[in-house]
């Protein structure tokens, strides 16, 4: 005989209280754990596909880290220093955008732009709070990012849990599995599969489309001669994980600094138009649809409020597991509703189950 109802519901949430207590108390302590989680998981795919092909799973684990350090190496030395160069550069670039915007608005609209006047304290005081705030935010991103502990972490520490992760990945999956409740098994097991085929759905399609629109952008961008293309291009495709946002952003972005410097040369204000056009077109009609599909069922909305909550609740860690649990609680929020619509409480005692 199965356990009651409100017996069940207290052990399950002393389950969700416990996770999420340990969130709260190890916070960035778990990260590189919950990064090399992440990395395993987008890439079981792969590791499933090669031992397909005959290869024993070391091996095919073997190839794939093997790869991911090649692909690593190549994105250290030649785009990293870049992205970080153009980065400083760009927060140091504000304050003559907007002392430029200003100037411009002096001639066009002299009324506007007195010496007094609030537009104008604005635009001084924007400038320089993003050159003030954005230096800041830099400095601490690589003093950070130099210490010794976080590459310990970002080279060493992920890459080997990832590693082991995904070596041992499917006997781990097997054994959680084992020690599912009976009576309960088969239900667990569908929820598992839908949160999985959601997951995959948004976090590998949707990484591939974010990472594929970023190297777009950013070839496009400094190939049109934009400066900061490689800033803007990856902003946009690190964003774009939200639809329409990160495209918005990187598009008002880019065509805000083609106006600052193309001033006047209207083909080359339209080119950066157009990247950002073409961008958007084959990103809705070929890049989503065959990628991440259309039953996803993350909303935009959904997600930024699950990143906002967990993001104040957790810091960086809370962002990290945000995308994976609202996947997830919007898979039981609608098995909850399915279960609902066909109960006593929805259909009404001696009312027609298939109204």
């Amino acid at each position: 005989m199965g356990l009651p109802v409100q017996q069940q519901a207290k052990y399950w949430g002393i389950v969700v209280a416990v996770i999420l207590g340990i969130l709260w108390v190890l916070g960035d302590v778990i990260m590189p754990f919950l990064l090399g989680g992440a990395i395993a998981y987008c890439l079981d795919p792969i590791a499933d596909r090669l031992e397909r092909m005959g290869l024993s799973r070391t091996i095919a684990t073997t190839l794939i880290t093997l790869l991911a350090i090649l692909v690593f190496i190549v994105m250290a030395l030649l785009v990293v220093p870049t992205l970080v160069r153009q980065s400083v550069a760009l927060v140091e670039f504000a304050p003559q955008a907007f002392s430029d915007l200003q100037k411009f608005l002096t001639e066009k609209f002299p009324s506007l732009m007195d010496a007094e006047s609030t537009l104008r304290q604005s635009l001084q005081s924007l400038g320089e709070t993003i050159r003030a705030k954005g230096g800041d935010l830099l400095n601490g991103l690589v003093t950070s990012a130099v210490s010794l502990l976080n590459i310990l972490v970002l080279v060493v520490i992920v890459p080997v849990v990832a590693f082991y992760l995904l070596l041992d990945w499917d006997n781990m999956v097997a054994k959680i599995d084992d020690l599912m409740p009976r009576e309960h098994r088969d239900v667990i097991r569908q929820l598992a599969r839908e949160i999985d085929r959601t997951l995959a759905s948004f976090i590998r399609g949707q990484g591939t489309v974010c990472a594929i629109q970023g190297a777009y952008y950013a070839a496009a961008l400094m190939l049109a001669g934009l400066q900061f293309g490689l800033v803007v291009g990856f902003v946009a495709g690190l964003i774009s994980f939200i639809p329409y946002i990160g495209a918005l952003f990187g598009g008002v972005l880019a065509i805000g600094l083609a106006l600052f410097q193309f001033w006047g040369n209207w083909l080359m204000i339209g080119i950066v138009v157009v990247i950002f056009a073409v961008g958007q077109f084959v990103e809705g009609n070929i890049l989503t649809p065959k990628l991440v599909g259309e039953s996803v069922g993350l909303h935009p909305v959904w997600l930024l409020f699950a990143l906002s909550v967990f993001g104040l609740l957790f810091g960086f860690v809370g962002l990290l597991v945000a995308v994976p649990l609202a996947a997830s609680l919007g898979v039981i929020i609608r098995f909850a509703i399915v279960q609902y619509k066909s109960g006593l409480l929805y259909q009404g005692p001696g009312s027609d189950t298939q109204d």
